[in-house]
């Protein structure tokens, strides 16, 4: 099934700092078509904080990192 990700947010996710966790987990979800309503889900957080995580605006605080950077490395 396909998510649909925005060209807009596909942007800006590719021009955002790619060493910024959020912005990798971002660009793992795009490519592997992981829905943000399923990483909110997982991660106990609000749609909107994942895109400002996958674009850069923000990044997860220091209790979600570990989770984070273990499910980016699932999805590798």
């Amino acid at each position: 099934m396909s998510y649909g990700y925005t060209t807009r947010i596909d942007s800006l996710n590719q021009k955002a700092d790619q060493s910024l966790l959020g912005v990798r987990l971002g660009r793992v979800c795009i490519d592997n078509d992981v829905s943000v309503t399923e990483m909110a889900s997982q991660l106990g957080v609000s749609r909107q904080t994942i895109y400002n995580w996958f674009v850069g605006f923000h990044e997860p605080n220091n209790e979600l990192t570990a989770y984070v950077e273990a499910l980016i490395s699932e999805y590798k």
